[in-house]
C-alpha cells in the first residue's frame, strides 16, 4: 500500500510540474519576445493574448511545491538548501513580473518601462527554471567539498537555462500564432521558423551531454536491453519537430503549438527515464523520501477533491479565451 501511494503522488507532482512547464511557459515564453516588437498595438495584443490566463497558470507552480513538501518532505529539505538561490530568483521574478503586468495596464507615461519589468521578469524566471532543471538531470552531490553555487551554476545548468529561453519562446510564438492574425501572425510565424533550428541544436547538445554527466544516466540509455526500446523516444522528437517544420511552411495554426508541446513531453519523460527511481537524482528515492502513509492518504483524499476543479477551471479559462486577439483586453 505504501509503495501504490508514494508512486501515486510521484505521478500527481510529475503532472503538475509538466502542466506548469506547458501553460506557464508560454505565457513566460511571451513575455521574453514581447520586448523586441516595436509596436505598441503589438505589444498590447501580445499582453491582451496572456493577460486572462497567466496567473492560472501559476497554480501549477504553487500545487508542485506544495505537494513535494507534504508527499516527500526528505526531499524537499534536501533539495531547499541547495537550491535556494535559484528558486528565489525564481518567485521573485514571478512576483515582480505579475507586479508589473497590473502596473503595465494603468500606466501611461511608465508603460514602456513595465513592459521591460515584466521582459526582466520573464527572463529571470526561466532562466532560474532551467538553472533547476539541469540540477536535476545533472544529479545532486551531497558532500560537504562541493560548494552548493557549484552543484547548479555549472555549465550544463547554463545550457539548459539558455535552452529553455528559446524553448518557451518557440512555445509562445506558437501560441501567438493561434492568437493573432494578420501581420503579427506572421511575425511570429518567421520567429518560430527560426528558432525551431535552436531547438533541434539544444536536442542534440543535451542528447550528447548528458550521457557522460553520470555513469547511471549511460548504463540505463545504452543498455543493450533497454536501448531499442528507449530509441523511441529520439525518433518521436525528431517526427514532432519534422512535422513541426512542415506545419509552419503550410501555415497551420494549431499543429505547430501541439507539436512543441508533445517535444516538451518527450523531453520531460526522458528526465523521467534517467532519473527513476530517484525524487532527488542519484541521492534519495521516491520510496525513501515519502512521508508516512496516513499523511500521503490523508492528502491524497485533498487532491481528489481539488484536482477536478482545478482541471476545470483550467479548461473553461482556456475555453471561454478562446478565438483571435483583435483588441486590446483590460
Amino acid at each position: 500500500m505504501m509503495n501504490i501511494l508514494a508512486f501515486i503522488w510521484c505521478g500527481i507532482i510529475a503532472f503538475g510540474v509538466i502542466m506548469y512547464v506547458i501553460l506557464g511557459g508560454f505565457d513566460l515564453g511571451v513575455g521574453i519576445m514581447s520586448i523586441f516588437f516595436k509596436d505598441e498595438k503589438e505589444r498590447d495584443l501580445l499582453m491582451s493574448a496572456i493577460l486572462p490566463m497567466w496567473d492560472g497558470n501559476q497554480t501549477w507552480l504553487v500545487f508542485g511545491g506544495a505537494t513535494l513538501y507534504g508527499a516527500f518532505p526528505a526531499a524537499f529539505s534536501m533539495i531547499l538548501p541547495i537550491m535556494y538561490i535559484p528558486i528565489l530568483i525564481m518567485v521573485i521574478a514571478l512576483l515582480f513580473r505579475g507586479v508589473a503586468f497590473e502596473f503595465r495596464l494603468k500606466a501611461i507615461k511608465t508603460k514602456r518601462l513595465w513592459e521591460l519589468c515584466i521582459f526582466l521578469g520573464s527572463v529571470f524566471a526561466t532562466l532560474a527554471q532551467g538553472l533547476i532543471l539541469g540540477t536535476f538531470v545533472r544529479g545532486f552531490n551531497l558532500s560537504p567539498h562541493v560548494a552548493k553555487i557549484d552543484q547548479w551554476f555549472n555549465p550544463f545548468g547554463i545550457a539548459c537555462a539558455i535552452a529553455l529561453v528559446f524553448g518557451y519562446v518557440l512555445l509562445g510564438a506558437n501560441f501567438l500564432i493561434i492568437k493573432t492574425s494578420g501581420e503579427l501572425q506572421e511575425k511570429n510565424y518567421k520567429l518560430a521558423s527560426k528558432i525551431q533550428y535552436i531547438i533541434l541544436a539544444a536536442f542534440i547538445m543535451v542528447s550528447i551531454w548528458s550521457p557522460f554527466l553520470d555513469p547511471a544516466i549511460r548504463e540505463r540509455w545504452f543498455d543493450p536491453n533497454h536501448m531499442l526500446y528507449l530509441a523511441i523516444l529520439p525518433f518521436v522528437t525528431l517526427l514532432l519537430l519534422c512535422g513541426h517544420w512542415v506545419a509552419l511552411k503550410k501555415k497551420q495554426e494549431y499543429l505547430p503549438f501541439w507539436s512543441v508541446i508533445g517535444m516538451f513531453l518527450m523531453c520531460y519523460l526522458g528526465f523521467i527515464i534517467s532519473s527513476y527511481p530517484y525524487i532527488v537524482p542519484r541521492q534519495l528515492t521516491y520510496m525513501e523520501a515519502a512521508a508516512d502513509r496516513s499523511s500521503l492518504l490523508f492528502m491524497l483524499v485533498g487532491a481528489c477533491v481539488m484536482l477536478p476543479p482545478l482541471l476545470y477551471y483550467t479548461y473553461y479559462s482556456y475555453r471561454i479565451f478562446r478565438g483571435k486577439v483583435t483588441q486590446i483586453e483590460y
